[in-house]
C-alpha cells in the first residue's frame, strides 16, 4: 500500500484510511479480525483508485472539490498519532477511541461522497464496504466496554444515513434511466466483423479530429450502406478516445425527435439533475454552459440517421459553435451547408465477397468452388452490406443448389433507379425464401413494424403479442428462441441490458430488440401487401389518414393486430375497419395527457393492449374504463402511465391474466385505491412492477388474488415492506423483488407459500435477515440472492430445505451458504460476477 501515498486526491484519503485501520488492528486485539477484513477491502479497491486518480473528470466534480476532499482526509494522521497511546485512563481511553471510530466512519463517508456519482460498479463495492464496517459497529456494540455505547451509537446513526445516501444513489440512478429510457447517448456496439471501413474510418478522422475548420461532418449514403456502423466504429477508435474521452455522445434520432431532447440527453449524462427544459432557449442555453464549463476538453456529439424532417436540429446545433465541439451526422439526405460532407461509397468486390462469406458461414474451400455464383450474388447486392448480410445469413448451411435458386430470385428484381428500394427488394427476396416451416419468421419479422422507428421494443411486449397471435408462440421461451432466429438472419437485433440478470432468469424486462430502419420499413410494406390485411399500423400521421380508413364506400378491413402511433389523442371514427375482430392494440403516443379511442369499446375480442407512453413523465391517461367492456382482454401492458388517473373508475376485468407495469407514476393509487384489487383483477396469474420509483407498497388486497403464480417487482427502490398476509397466495410460484433497495425484510408468512419455486431477493441490500423459518418453504428450488450485501448469516431452517437446488449469489453470500452445503448435497451454488457499468438502465431510445 506504500505505493498509495504517491496517489492524488483520492490515493491520499485512501493511505489515511488505510493507517488508521492498521493502527486500531495493532493496539486493538478483541477487533483484529474485523478490522483486518476492513482493511483488505480497502486494498481491493486499490485498482479503483488508481483510475479515479488518472481519471479524475468522471467523477463530474471540479478539482478544487476534491483537493478540498483531500485536505480534510489529511488530517487523519495527527489524530493517529494523538491516539498512539490509547492505555492511559480508562475515561480517556474510551474517549479517543470511540472518536478514532468516528473519525474512520466519517472518511469513508466522505469517500461515499464522492463515489456515489461513480458508474453502479463503485456504488456496489461501496454497498460491500458498509457491510463491513456495520458488522464492525454490530459486534463492538455486543462486546465493547459501557463506555463505548455512545461513540456506537453514533456511528451506527451515521451508517444508517451512509445506507440512506446510498439508497439515495439508487433512486438517483433510476430517475437517470428514466430519462434514458428515451434518450440513449451510449454508443451502440458495432457488429463483430467489419469491412471495407478502414479508408471512410481515416478521412473522417482527418476531418473531425484534425481540422481545426470542420465543427460539423455529414455523413451521407443510402440506407443499408454502414453508416451507422461507421460512426460507431469512429467512436471507439482509440485516437478518437483518446481525444474526446469521456465526452462522447451518441444519439440515435427519431422523426420525432427534438432538440430539447437531445440536448436533456446531455444534461443526464454529465448531472443527476434531470428535470426538462422548458424550451429550446432553456435548452441553448444550458448546452453553451455545458461546453464553456468543458474549457479545452473536447466534446464529440453523435446524431444518427437524422431524417429530412428534423434538419431543424442542425441549424440549432449550428448556432451553437465552439472551438472543441465537434458533430457528426449520418444521413440518407445530404444537407448541404452544414458542415463538410462525406459520401460513404457500397462496398467494393473483395469487401462485400469476404462479409458475403462470412455471414453465411462458409469456409474457404467451398467459397472459393462458389466464388463466380458468390460474385453474382454481391453484384445484386450492389455491395449494400444490410444486403449482403441479410442474404448471406438467410443461406447459411444451404446447398449450392439453393445458393443458385437465390441468385435467380435476385436477378428477378432487376435494378431500380432509386437505390433504397433496390436494397429494400435485396431485402425481400430473403423474406420471401422463407419456406413453410419458417412462415412463423416472417409473420413475427412483420409484428415488429407495429412498434415506432427508431426505438427500442420491448421483448416482454413482443411476448405478449406473439402469446396470443401465434399459436407456435405461445411459450416465453418459443418466443425468444424465435426472436434469436431473427437476430441470426441480421433482421432483427436483440439486445440484453444486463447480461449477468439473463444467465439466470427467464424474466425479459432487460431484454430488448432494435431493427434497421431499412427493414422496419419492408415489415410495414410487408404488412401493406398481406391482402387479408391481418395487421393496420397506423403511422404519425395524426387523423391525417387515407380515404380508405375514413370513408365508408371502401372495402371492410379485418384486421387481427392494429398499431396507432400519435403526438395526441387518436379521435379519428375508423369507420372500415371490424373492431370486433383486432386481437391485439399497440397505441404509441407522446403526450402529458391521453384519452384511449372511444372505439375501444368495440374490440369485444382484445386480448392484448398495449399502450406506451414516450414523453418525458408518466402520461395521465382517461377513458381507461372502456376496457371494461371488454370480455376477452388477457393482457394489459402499460408504459410510462400515471396510475392514479387509470384507478379513478372502478373496473372488473374478469378475463385479465397478466398486467405489466413499466416506469409507471404509482403515487397513491395502490394504498388509496378505491376498489379491492382482488375484485378488479379476479383472475391474474402474473404482475410486473418495474422501474416504478415512486411505489411505496402493495395494497393487502393484492393477497386476495388466489390465482396469482408470478408476481415481481423490480428496481422500485421506494419499496419498503410486503403485505404481511402475502402468505395467503397459495399459488403464487415466483417472487421476484429484485432491486428494491428500500425493502428491509420479508414478511413472515412467506412460509406459507407453499406452491413457491423461485425467490429473487438480489440486490436487496438493505435486507439484513431473512425470515427464522425460511426452510419450510418446501417447494423451494431456485434462489437468487446476489448483492444482498447486509445480510451477515442465514437462519439454521436452511438446512430444512428439501427440494432447494439453486443458489445464486456473488463471493459475499457465497460465504454465508457454505456452511450448510455439506448437509444440502443437491445444491448448486452459481456465484455471478456482477457486470458494473449503467448499461442496463438504457430501456430504449428516444
Amino acid at each position: 500500500m506504500a505505493d498509495l501515498v504517491s496517489g492524488g486526491a483520492i490515493g491520499v484519503p485512501f493511505t489515511i484510511l488505510y493507517e488508521v485501520i492498521k493502527e486500531v488492528v495493532i493496539k486493538t486485539k478483541m477487533f483484529r479480525p474485523l478490522l483486518e477484513e476492513l482493511k483488505k477491502k480497502i486494498e481491493d479497491l486499490k485498482p479503483l483508485i488508481d483510475e479515479m486518480d488518472k481519471y479524475n473528470k468522471v467523477l463530474d466534480r471540479p478539482e478544487d472539490e476534491l483537493r478540498q476532499f483531500k485536505v480534510q482526509m489529511e488530517k487523519g494522521p495527527e489524530l493517529i498519532h494523538k491516539c498512539a497511546n490509547l492505555s492511559f485512563l480508562k475515561s480517556y481511553k474510551k474517549y479517543k477511541y470511540s472518536n478514532q471510530l468516528l473519525e474512520l466512519q466519517n472518511s469513508l463517508q466522505n469517500l461515499l461522497a464522492i463515489l456515489q456519482w461513480q458508474q453502479a460498479r463503485d456504488v456496489k463495492e461501496t454497498l460491500v464496504g458498509v457491510k463491513n464496517i456495520e458488522n464492525v459497529v454490530l459486534r463492538m456494540d455486543g462486546e465493547g466496554p459501557a463506555g463505548l455505547k455512545e461513540g456506537m451509537n453514533n456511528m451506527k446513526e451515521a451508517l444508517e444515513e451512509v445506507k440512506v445516501k446510498v439508497g439515495t444513489i439508487f433512486q438517483q440512478i433510476g430517475q437517470k434511466g428514466d430519462v434514458q429510457n428515451q434518450i440513449d447517448s451510449e454508443v451502440p456496439v458495432p457488429p463483430r466483423v467489419i469491412v471495407g471501413l478502414y479508408v471512410p474510418l481515416r478521412d473522417l478522422k482527418m476531418k473531425l479530429l484534425w481540422d481545426p475548420e470542420v465543427s460539423m461532418l455529414v455523413l451521407t449514403a443510402p440506407g443499408g450502406c454502414g453508416k451507422t456502423t461507421l460512426a460507431t466504429k469512429f467512436c471507439q477508435d482509440e485516437d478518437v478516445k483518446g481525444t474526446f474521452k469521456k465526452n462522447i455522445f451518441f444519439f440515435t434520432v427519431s422523426k420525432d425527435s427534438n432538440f430539447s431532447l437531445i440536448v436533456q440527453g446531455l444534461r443526464q449524462r454529465k448531472s443527476t439533475d434531470v428535470p426538462s427544459f422548458q424550451d429550446e432557449a432553456t435548452a441553448i442555453k444550458w448546452l453553451h454552459k455545458f461546453l464553456k464549463e468543458e474549457g479545452e476538453a473536447p466534446v464529440l456529439l453523435v446524431l444518427d440517421d437524422v431524417w429530412a424532417e428534423t434538419k431543424y436540429l442542425l441549424e440549432k446545433f449550428d448556432e451553437v459553435k465552439m472551438p472543441n465541439f465537434k458533430i457528426l451526422v449520418t444521413s440518407r439526405s445530404q444537407f448541404r451547408g452544414y458542415g463538410s460532407l462525406y459520401h460513404l461509397q457500397s462496398l467494393n468486390d473483395t469487401d462485400a465477397m469476404t462479409l458475403l462469406r462470412h455471414s453465411a458461414s462458409v469456409d474457404d474451400g467451398s467459397f472459393r468452388q462458389w466464388n463466380k455464383l458468390a460474385g453474382k450474388i454481391v453484384e445484386h447486392c450492389k455491395g449494400y452490406p444490410l444486403a449482403i448480410d441479410v442474404v448471406g445469413k438467410s443461406l447459411r448451411g444451404k446447398s449450392y443448389e439453393s445458393w443458385c435458386k437465390r441468385e435467380m430470385e435476385l436477378s428477378k428484381s432487376g435494378s431500380i433507379v432509386d437505390a433504397e428500394t433496390d436494397v429494400l427488394l435485396r431485402l425481400k427476396s430473403s423474406l420471401d425464401a422463407l419456406n413453410e416451416k419458417e412462415a412463423i419468421i416472417k409473420e413475427s419479422f412483420v409484428d415488429l413494424a407495429s412498434f415506432p422507428e427508431g426505438r427500442r421494443i420491448p421483448l416482454v411486449a413482443l411476448i405478449d403479442i406473439w402469446a396470443e397471435l401465434h399459436e407456435e408462440l405461445d411459450k416465453d421461451v418459443l418466443a425468444v428462441a424465435n426472436l434469436q432466429e431473427l437476430a441470426g438472419r441480421s433482421l432483427a437485433d436483440l439486445v440484453v441490458t444486463r447480461k449477468e440478470i439473463m444467465e439466470v432468469d427467464d424474466y425479459y424486462s432487460e431484454h430488448f430488440v432494435t431493427q434497421h430502419n431499412l427493414l422496419r420499413q419492408l415489415a410495414v410494406y410487408e404488412a401493406k401487401l398481406d391482402a387479408s390485411k391481418k395487421r393496420l399500423i397506423i403511422g404519425n400521421s395524426g387523423d391525417d389518414l387515407p380515404k380508405c380508413l375514413t370513408e365508408r364506400k371502401h372495402q371492410l378491413i379485418k384486421p387481427r393486430l392494429l398499431s396507432i402511433t400519435s403526438d395526441k389523442t387518436f379521435s379519428t371514427k375508423l369507420h372500415n375497419i371490424d373492431l370486433a375482430d383486432v386481437e391485439v392494440m399497440v397505441l404509441n403516443f407522446n403526450a402529458k395527457h391521453y384519452a384511449l379511442p372511444d372505439f375501444v369499446e368495440k374490440m369485444v375480442n382484445l386480448k392484448v393492449l398495449i399502450i406506451t407512453n414516450h414523453g418525458f413523465s408518466p402520461a395521465e391517461l382517461s377513458n381507461f374504463h372502456l376496457v371494461d367492456s371488454l370480455p376477452n382482454l388477457k393482457r394489459i401492458r402499460l408504459e410510462r402511465v400515471s396510475i392514479p388517473s387509470v384507478t379513478k373508475n372502478s373496473i372488473q376485468l374478469k378475463s385479465l391474466k397478466k398486467i405489466s407495469l413499466f416506469m409507471c407514476s404509482i403515487g397513491q393509487a395502490f394504498s388509496n385505491c378505491s376498489f379491492d384489487i382482488s375484485d378488479a383483477l379476479p383472475n391474474l396469474e402474473e404482475l410486473n412492477i418495474d422501474y416504478c420509483n415512486d411505489l411505496l407498497g402493495l395494497p393487502d388486497t393484492i393477497c386476495n388474488l388466489v390465482h396469482l403464480r408470478k408476481l415481481s417487482i423490480s428496481n422500485c427502490h421506494k419499496l419498503s415492506a410486503l403485505p404481511k398476509e402475502i402468505g395467503k397466495l397459495d399459488m403464487l410460484e415466483v417472487l421476484r423483488l429484485r432491486s428494491c433497495t428500500d425493502l428491509v425484510k420479508l414478511p413472515c408468512s412467506i412460509m406459507d407459500l407453499g406452491s413457491l419455486n423461485f425467490l429473487d431477493i438480489s440486490d436487496c441490500f438493505s435486507i439484513i435477515a431473512l425470515p427464522v423459518d425460511i426452510g419450510g418453504l418446501s417447494g423451494l428450488r431456485k434462489i437468487n440472492m446476489r448483492q444482498c450485501s447486509r445480510l451477515t448469516e442465514l437462519p439454521l431452517s436452511v438446512f430444512d430445505f428439501e427440494n432447494i437446488e439453486e443458489v445464486i449469489c456473488d463471493e459475499e453470500t457465497k460465504e454465508l451458504w457454505e456452511p450448510f452445503l455439506p448437509r444440502l448435497p443437491s445444491v448448486e451454488v452459481r456465484v455471478i460476477k456482477e457486470q458494473f457499468n449503467l448499461n442496463w438502465l438504457q430501456k430504449s431510445q428516444f
